[in-house]
């Protein structure tokens, strides 16, 4: 497997009041399970810098849609990714790679290990907004994510896993988020969002 490095900026929605109980607060786990015992999502991703190998990634963007219970045991996720249109074969491939963690490294510690069932990767349209307060996502008519406001925490800085804790960021409470792709579909408004910068790369990567 090539050494690999992505990084740029990341926003996700999901369907949890927030602020989201995945999160930590001021460096603390303070609740556990989802809102509603089923976590719906949608995570997107741009890169600003990345390469595979000698395969150059910067400037395309990545959306992961998926769904899980927390009453099932580890709490697998069911995923679609969709990786950006514009990118050729290689890239495409090397994307996914990273995105549902075959690839190994910072994706699979932070997130991807927990991916059960890749339905499909799927090619697609990708308008990435992540400007603070105009924070949006669209992945073709799969993924709709518009709209933020932002969620103060009175216990310090939030923090998410799949950036990853050492990304503070902000939580903020979106206006739509809908996912329209068998088996996944449910549209929800008024849940919680979460904005940030990323860093992955390969277990074998040295630092630069």
């Amino acid at each position: 497997m090539a050494d690999w490095h992505v990084s740029g900026s990341y926003f996700e929605a999901c369907n949890c009041d927030a602020i989201c109980p995945c999160r930590r607060q001021g460096g603390q786990k303070l609740t556990t399970g989802s809102t509603y015992g089923v976590c719906s999502f949608a995570l997107s991703w741009r890169v600003l810098d990345g390469a595979f190998g000698s395969i150059d990634l910067t400037g395309l963007d990545a959306v992961l849609a998926g769904s899980y219970r927390d009453d099932e045991l580890g709490k697998p996720w069911r995923v679609f990714l969709y990786v950006d249109e514009r990118a050729n074969a290689a890239q495409q491939h090397a994307l996914a790679d990273i995105f549902t963690g075959r690839a190994g490294g910072t994706a699979l510690k932070n997130y991807a290990a927990v991916i059960g069932e890749v339905y499909a990767v799927k090619p697609a349209h990708i308008e990435l907004d992540h400007r603070p307060k105009r924070w949006s996502i669209r992945a073709s008519d799969y993924v709709v994510v518009r709209g933020a406001t932002l969620v103060a925490s009175p216990l310090g800085a939030v923090s998410c896993g799949i950036p990853g804790h050492d990304h503070p960021g902000e939580e903020v409470r979106t206006e739509l988020m809908r996912v329209d792709d068998p088996p996944l579909g449910w549209e929800v408004v008024g849940r919680c969002g979460f904005a940030a910068d990323f860093a992955y790369a390969s277990d074998q990567e040295v630092p630069r």
